[in-house]
């Protein structure tokens, strides 16, 4: 693998698009020597943002042309077929042609799966991509997976997840034998619906660190490296985590603010305080990986702001260095091989 390592960004994703894109692409230029960006959008746009923050190019960060843009709200299918030359489909059109080792975009997620698996296409053996991330936990922070790519998934589908998720646990958390479980509503084996206990069966056949059944409170409290789940579950899970965090936030600061003991309550308690938003900052687990590809690509939340888009092309760079497909792909052959 050569030293350098080349990002393509969807420079127009997201709710700001290039004005958070471009700061967040110059962090991560400094954190990694070995770092080159290629900003992927309009020209004019690109370079009318490059002056507006006093930046420049240079030979680590160079400028590819798209002229369409894939909005938020656009529907995934209309962004595949039309929009050919949109900062998305280009950007990850650079991956698959070798230009770029890896993608992040913080555009329209159901645009951005179905781009990425029309274009790079899916892993030998992986009939679904899946969406993971870290989340925090009370031992460090737990990896989840599939946090909305597919709403309805198959007892061998949750088996993909798992081999995925550990692989990419092992690789990126350098975790030799990540533990894996299925979330489920209970711990006990006759819990559950009809896919989870035949996903279980075949996850216990496996050479993974299975360890069984998490519950709910177990993403944030329980001791595992990785919750499997579909999509429709993960992904309500995350959105109430999201809101559990916010409500938490703004309650701690309705109760300093009431009155002059509280708000002294709360310079005394600062430190606490700003211990507590960096754990839960939801900036610093930005960056979603979209496994099943046979190639990198990153999601970035649509409301990122530089720092926190910087986090998730760390992500890509790491995935990049540990060349995380290829590893899915070599587990999930032996395990397959086994099988049969």
């Amino acid at each position: 693998m050569s030293d350098r390592i080349t990002i393509a960004l969807d420079a127009m994703g997201g709710d700001t698009g290039p004005d958070v894109v471009l700061p967040a692409a110059l962090k991560a230029l400094d954190r990694c020597p070995r770092l080159h960006v290629i900003l992927v959008g309009p020209e004019e746009i690109l370079t009318a943002t490059l002056k507006k923050h006093a930046m420049g190019l240079n030979g680590r960060m160079t400028m590819h042309p798209a002229s369409e843009i894939v909005t938020m709200d656009e529907s995934p299918v209309l962004a595949l077929r039309r929009k050919k030359d949109s900062s998305m489909r280009v950007s990850i059109d650079l991956v698959n042609e070798g230009q770029a080792d890896a993608c992040v975009s913080a555009g329209n997620t159901g645009a951005l799966m179905a781009i990425s698996r029309f274009v790079l296409k899916m892993l030998p053996g992986i009939d679904r991509p899946a969406i993971i991330t870290h989340l925090p936990s009370a031992n460090g922070h737990t990896y989840m997976l599939d946090l909305g790519a597919n709403v309805d998934s198959s007892a061998g589908h949750l088996r993909d997840f798992a081999i995925m998720g550990s692989e990419l646990a092992r690789a990126i958390g350098n975790i030799e034998a990540p533990s894996v479980a299925l979330l489920n509503v209970g711990e006990e084996d006759i819990k559950g619906n009809e896919q989870v206990r035949e996903a279980s069966q075949l996850l216990a056949e496996t050479d993974l660190n299975y360890v069984g059944f998490a519950e709910g409170d177990d993403i944030f409290l329980g001791d595992f490296d990785v919750i499997v789940c579909d999509g429709f579950v993960g992904n309500i899970a995350l959105k109430s985590s999201e809101g559990v965090a916010k409500l938490v936030t703004a309650t701690l600061k309705e109760a300093f603010g009431q009155s002059i003991f509280t708000r002294t309550a709360a310079f005394l308690a600062l430190p606490i305080l700003t211990s507590f938003k960096k754990t839960f900052d939801p900036g610093r687990y930005n960056g979603a990986s979209l496994l099943g590809l046979k190639g990198i690509v990153i999601k970035s939340h649509g409301g990122a702001d530089a720092p926190a888009f910087a986090n998730a092309i760390d992500i890509a760079i790491r995935e990049v260095e540990k060349q995380v497909p290829q590893a899915i792909s070599s587990r999930l052959e032996r395990i397959l091989s086994k099988a049969r």
